[in-house]
C-alpha cells in the first residue's frame, strides 16, 4: 500500500511542475511561440493574439482542452517540442524544413509566404520590376549589413547566401559570399527594426510581418519581395516557404486535430483571418 501511495505521489509531483513540463496528458495543450510575428502571433496589451492563436483555440475546443501559450525565443521552439516535456506543439509561423522534420511532426501546411526585404528610406537598394511586381534580388544586397531574427527562415537563407561555399556542408556557393555582406543576428523582429540605420542596412523577414512592421513603425520604411535571379534564361523566382504547426512526434491525437481544423477552415478562411489581424479589408 505504501508503495502504491508513493507512486501516486510521484506522479502528482511530476504533473504539478507545469512550468517545466508539458501537460502530462491532462486538460491543457502547451503551445510554444515567439509572439513578435504579426499577424500570426503578437501582443495585444498583455494577451497573445493572432492567426495561430485563433487556429489553436479551435483545436482546443475540438479536443476539449485549454490552450496555454508559452512565449520565448524562436530558436528554442523546435527543440522544446521535440523533447515533449516543455511543450506539446509549436506555432509561430514555422517553416517546414527537412532538418526540422527530423525532430518534430508537422501539420499540413496552411500558409505560403515569401521572404521580404525591409528597407529604410535612407538606404538605397536596386530593385527590379517585372509584370508590375517590384522586387529585390539577392545580388542587390552585396556589401550590406543584413539584419535577421535568429533561427528564422530569413536567418537561414541569409546565412547561406553570405557564408556558404561549395566545399562545406551547404553544398553550394552563396550569392553574397565574398561581397563583404554582414549577417546581423537579432533576437526578434522589433530588435531588427530598431537596428535599421544603426547597425543594419536592411532586414529580411517573411512577407506579412514585414508589411505589418512597415505599417506600424515610427521609422520610414518600405518592403519588397526577395527573389533569386534566374539563370540560363529562366525568370527570377521568389524566395518562398510554407508554414505549419509542429507537434511532438507520436502525439497523433493533437496532430490529427490540428489537421482537421486546418481543413475545416480552408485557405479562404485562413486568408480572411490574416487580413483581419493585419487590420485590412479584402475588398
Amino acid at each position: 500500500m505504501k508503495k502504491i501511495l508513493s507512486l501516486i505521489l510521484v506522479a502528482v509531483m511530476l504533473c504539478s511542475s507545469v512550468f517545466a513540463l508539458a501537460s502530462c496528458g491532462g486538460n491543457e495543450i502547451i503551445v510554444r511561440t515567439n509572439a513578435y510575428f504579426a499577424p500570426f502571433e503578437y501582443y495585444d496589451s498583455t494577451e497573445i493574439v493572432g492567426v495561430d492563436v485563433d487556429i489553436m483555440n479551435l483545436v482546443g475546443k475540438k479536443l476539449g482542452k485549454k490552450i496555454v501559450w508559452k512565449d520565448g525565443d524562436f530558436g528554442t521552439i523546435i527543440d522544446n517540442v521535440a523533447e515533449g516535456t516543455i511543450a506539446d506543439c509549436g506555432a509561430a509561423g514555422i517553416t517546414i524544413t527537412e532538418a526540422r522534420k527530423e525532430k518534430v511532426a508537422f501539420s499540413n501546411p496552411y500558409y505560403t509566404s515569401i521572404q521580404y526585404v525591409v528597407v529604410p528610406d535612407s538606404v538605397t537598394v536596386a530593385t527590379k520590376t517585372v509584370d508590375g511586381v517590384t522586387y529585390i534580388v539577392w545580388e542587390a544586397l552585396a556589401g550590406m549589413k543584413i539584419a535577421t531574427q535568429i533561427d528564422t527562415t530569413g536567418w537561414i537563407y541569409t546565412d547561406g547566401e553570405i557564408n556558404a561555399t561549395e566545399d562545406n556542408d551547404y553544398g553550394y556557393a552563396g550569392v553574397l559570399y565574398g561581397t563583404d555582406s554582414k549577417l546581423v543576428e537579432l533576437p526578434d523582429a522589433q530588435a531588427a527594426v530598431d537596428a535599421l540605420e544603426v547597425t543594419a542596412d536592411v532586414f529580411i523577414i517573411d512577407q506579412l510581418p514585414a508589411q505589418y512592421l512597415v505599417a506600424n513603425s515610427s521609422k520610414s520604411l518600405k518592403a519588397y519581395p526577395l527573389y533569386y535571379s534566374g539563370s540560363d534564361g529562366e525568370a527570377d523566382a521568389p524566395v518562398e516557404e510554407q508554414y505549419a504547426i509542429c507537434v511532438t512526434k507520436g502525439n497523433d491525437e493533437l496532430l490529427n486535430a490540428i489537421n482537421e481544423v486546418l481543413a475545416e477552415l480552408g485557405e479562404a478562411k485562413i486568408q480572411q483571418m490574416v487580413m483581419e489581424h493585419m487590420g485590412l479589408s479584402e475588398n
